[in-house]
């Protein structure tokens, strides 16, 4: 099963990930690939694998991505072989965006897939991003800001919508939600 996580940057994606695979002993996740610079805390081939645009291009090119978008100028996408090979043993968390959320959902038929949507009020988001720990500059928040209208937009592809504004209620519910869903898989 596929648990995908989407919000506009700084909803919470990557923490309620981390916790959910901390309680969780049947939880996982898989690296998304990427062009964008290394950060502090990255761990490669853990939290991302970094590729510079050619060789980013090329995966394209040789239809080994599943689906890719570029957002703040850097490529993001999911490998094929990565995420065919993970889909065997557990349950996969991924944050993908909107764009690839709707890809995958028309693309993939063989792996069950549970989509849940992270809200955070526009005036929460921007004091997150503000006190982020990678300290984006003015313009890239409000890159990402304008970015927001647009994910809202989607929330109808979504099997699920959460308001993310306490970290525990959150991973809560989501922590029902896999329960719940992956018996019904196996039902």
């Amino acid at each position: 099963m596929l648990v995908i996580l989407s919000g506009v940057a700084g909803s919470g994606k990557d923490t309620i990930k981390r916790e959910l695979i901390k309680r969780m002993e049947n939880v996982k996740s898989i690296p998304s690939l990427t062009t964008r610079p290394q950060r502090e805390g990255d761990v490669p081939g853990e939290t991302y694998i970094f590729l510079s645009k050619e060789e980013f291009e090329k995966k394209i090119k040789n239809d080994e991505i599943y689906e890719y978008d570029i957002h703040h100028n850097n490529y993001y996408g999911t490998s094929k072989k990565i995420l065919n090979e993970a889909s065997k043993n557990g349950i996969i968390v991924k944050d993908i965006d909107v764009n690839g959320t709707q890809i995958l959902k028309e693309t993939l038929k063989d792996i069950k897939i549970v989509t849940i949507f992270l809200r955070v009020p526009k005036e929460e988001l921007q004091r997150r991003l503000e006190n982020r720990i990678d300290r984006p500059g003015p313009a890239e928040i409000k890159l990402r800001l304008n970015r927001f209208d647009y994910e809202e937009s989607k929330i109808g592809l979504y099997d699920y919508v959460i308001k993310n504004d306490d970290l525990e209620k959150s991973v809560s519910i989501i922590e029902e939600i896999i329960k719940y869903e992956s018996k019904s898989e196996k039902n």
